[in-house]
């Protein structure tokens, strides 16, 4: 059972430790033992918000974001536990894991409703939540070289937020995401990931959502899209990767990416928070054994985004979305990167330099903790 234990930071961000183990819930459980002792000036106001009339799509301005830190020392990481030379965005001496507000908010903190019929040069606030999840108390890794105990206790993290997200005022969407890696533009070494509670449905997700839809529609609302293409893949083979009981992953039939794997619950649900306990379990071990694939293509740690495509918070949109992670890579050599260019940049038309059956082949055969030196 993960406990959870709230508290706030000295500006008034939320902060809530996460843990299984009685030793840390004794810790944390009263959480105002252990404060914030750097006396942080209040928050600024929300950023803004401006509606792309062209393309109907809302972009946040965020310049305050420019002055966040970027690649500290470890001696300087704000992740870390606090010590006496480093009073971290942590109180604590040490955490499990950790989901605090973020001080470099994109959206947020202010809640509210965007405009609901905007138009060329409509401003507003940048309404909405960013928050950190800090994975471990250790400060280099990523969700990958946690334990199965950590890593479970991080997916208990994700689904209580996004539960909790979801039902504050003008939220739209709540996407929990890790960044890993340089070439992908992390700015911390420390374990972690981010959770964005959106005041509109993204683009990317918008498309995901229409499509589940229409095709729930067409068929009376009796199949889901990705229940169709799971069962598919499942039936063909060759671009699956793993299967579980609870669980499958796959590289799907049209990778945009180099590195591309799907991972699929076998049962329908519309965002995390629905998981059941044995499927969280599974989660936990299916997820690390599929990070450890993807690290043992390579002699050193490849960058990935994994993103969790959850159900907008829309009740017409809900019944036919399906909760997946789409873990994506630009590598495409252990030399190499995929860069945007002009047509996937500018026309949003991607062209993918391998083919999804050899990375699926590649991904089942390879072992996670050893790494392939022939392919340097």
């Amino acid at each position: 059972m993960t406990h959870v234990t709230p508290t706030r930071l000295s500006d008034g961000r939320e902060l809530i430790y996460f843990d299984a183990r009685e030793d840390s819930v004794a810790r944390h459980r009263d959480a105002s033992l252990v404060r914030d002792a750097r006396g942080l000036p209040a928050r600024g106001p929300a950023g803004t918000a401006r509606f792309d009339a062209l393309s109907g799509e809302w972009i946040a301005v965020a310049a305050h974001r420019q002055s966040r830190t970027h690649l500290p020392p470890a001696d300087q990481c704000p992740l870390c536990p606090t010590t006496p030379a480093n009073l971290s965005e942590i109180p604590a001496s040490d955490y499990e894991v950790v989901v605090f507000e973020n001080r470099f908010s994109s959206f947020g903190p202010d809640l509210g409703e965007l405009p609901g019929a905007p138009e060329w040069g409509t401003t507003a606030t940048a309404y909405g939540r960013c928050e950190v999840v800090a994975f471990d108390s250790a400060h280099e890794g990523s969700f990958g070289s946690l334990s199965a105990e950590r890593a479970r206790t991080v997916i208990d993290a994700w689904a209580q937020r996004t539960e909790a997200l979801s039902a504050m005022p003008g939220i739209k969407q709540v996407f929990c995401f890790e960044n890993r890696g340089a070439d992908i533009g992390v700015t911390l070494l420390h374990p972690h990931g981010q959770i964005y509670a959106y005041p509109f449905i993204p683009p990317r997700a918008a498309t995901l959502a229409a499509r589940a839809a229409a095709y729930f529609d067409a068929t009376d609302g009796k199949q889901t899209l990705m229940g169709h293409a799971l069962a598919s893949e499942r039936s063909a083979g060759d671009r699956m990767v793993i299967e579980g009981e609870h669980f499958s992953a796959f590289v799907p039939f049209a990778a945009r990416w180099p590195l591309e794997v799907h991972l699929v619950p076998h049962r329908q649900v519309a965002d995390l928070s629905g998981l059941a306990g044995e499927e969280r379990d599974e989660l936990t071990t299916v997820y690390l054994d599929l990070l450890g694939r993807l690290d043992a293509l390579y002699p050193t740690p490849t960058p990935y985004i994994a993103a969790w495509q959850q159900a907008p918070i829309d009740d017409a949109l809900r019944p036919a979305s399906y909760l997946h992670l789409q873990l994506t890579s630009p590598r495409r050599a252990a030399d190499k990167l995929k860069f945007l260019a002009g047509s996937e940049a500018a026309m949003g038309a991607f062209i993918n330099d391998t083919t999804p059956e050899k990375v699926a082949e590649a991904l089942r055969s390879a072992v996670p903790g050893t790494p392939r030196k022939d392919q340097a």
